[in-house]
């Protein structure tokens, strides 16, 4: 008997500081953000993807291909190509493709990287429908983004034809499955005059 007064006292009092912590947190103003419409500020050490640097005098990207961001990636995800333009002293950055899809954010290139010709993204809102959509070409994004800002004259234009990254090809039960929901949608309706 006095068990189950013990065990009625301790229930009793666990409801009661759970409703005391649930009433405080009713009172207390709401944090909900809604997002499409609001939006949190962005930590200042936040991490998206890697993105390169525009030297501010000239337009043109900081990188010089060197490669060093390529080979201190662990994920292998970095392929940088380069050439020399006439009468520049170094060789100028012509394609700089980052596969997202296997970067793992560590931070290895961008730590390797002697110039800072890059750094980490402030962009956060990554969807996409398919793999091929994070397949980036970081220094057309460059060129494109100076060509909005009006810096075109600045930024020269490589000539040379950019490394392409290929997706690995869809194994054949990939494809199977795909045709599935369209058989399934060809079967007509239980109920259906």
């Amino acid at each position: 008997m006095k068990n189950a007064l013990k065990e009625i006292f301790s229930g009793f009092n666990s409801l009661v500081t759970g409703m005391r912590i649930t009433i405080g947190q009713f009172f207390k103003p709401t944090v909900t953000v809604r997002y499409p419409y609001e939006t949190l500020e962005i930590p200042p050490r936040f991490r998206g993807h890697i993105e390169l640097v525009r030297d501010p005098s000239t337009g043109r990207a900081l990188c010089f291909a060197c490669k060093l961001c390529e080979r201190a990636c662990p994920s292998d995800c970095i392929t940088v190509e380069g050439v020399k333009l006439e009468g520049a002293k170094k060789r100028s950055v012509s394609a700089y493709n980052l596969d997202f899809t296997k970067c793992s954010l560590c931070g290895s290139c961008v730590e390797a990287c002697r110039d800072g010709a890059i750094r980490f993204s402030r962009e956060y809102n990554l969807a996409a429908t398919s793999k091929e959509e994070f397949i980036m070409d970081l220094f057309k994004r460059l060129q494109d983004e100076a060509q909005r800002e009006g810096l075109a004259e600045a930024a020269p234009v490589v000539t040379a034809a950019p490394a392409e990254i290929k997706p690995p090809p869809a194994p054949e039960a990939t494809v199977a499955a795909a045709a599935v929901p369209a058989a399934i949608a060809e079967q007509p309706k239980v109920g259906t005059p």
